[in-house]
């Protein structure tokens, strides 16, 4: 199974469509199984549109607790990408509304699927990332493991004001 979406390939066949499988693990994330999508390819003129759904169960640390906690992915993609350098169609900045968010390939012949997955997940990952409803910071640690040792020269700086 290939991690490539080959537009040279998605141009060639019936449709101008792909379907796409998708189950493995991918760098830089830390994924407790592989990640799966199902993904459907269209190729429409100058524009190369993606949609489908991914899931997967991705470990984070809990911003309260700091404590490592396992969040479930199951979350939508809808893409769009220009196959040609849309900076080249333009003279002058124009203003995106929107929906018109669109991932420019600069001529590119193919469109990696580990790359769209990863930066679609770091995208649906909470700002916040919390281990539960009922998480409270102080109940899961001690004194001793609240103080940063980076912060002991804080401790005896003495500020003289003029």
């Amino acid at each position: 199974m290939s991690n490539i979406i080959s537009i040279k390939e998605l141009e060639n066949t019936k449709n101008k469509y792909m379907k796409v499988e998708f189950c493995d693990y991918i760098e830089g994330l830390e994924l407790v199984e592989p990640l799966t999508a199902t993904l459907e390819v269209n190729s429409l003129g100058d524009f190369i549109e993606i949609h489908g759904n991914v899931k997967g169960i991705v470990k984070l640390v809990c911003d309260f607790c700091l404590k490592d906690f396992e969040y479930k992915l199951d979350f939508d993609i809808d893409e769009t990408y220009a196959k040609n350098a849309l900076s080249d169609s333009y003279g002058e900045e124009i203003e995106l509304k929107n929906g018109q968010f669109v991932t420019d390939l600069f001529g590119s012949d193919e469109i990696d699927i580990c790359d769209l997955l990863y930066q679609s997940v770091i995208l649906n990952i909470p700002n916040q990332k919390v281990c539960g409803i009922n998480c409270n910071r102080d109940s899961f640690q001690s004194e001793d493991e609240l103080e940063d040792p980076r912060l002991e020269v804080f401790k005896n700086l003495n500020i003289n004001p003029k």
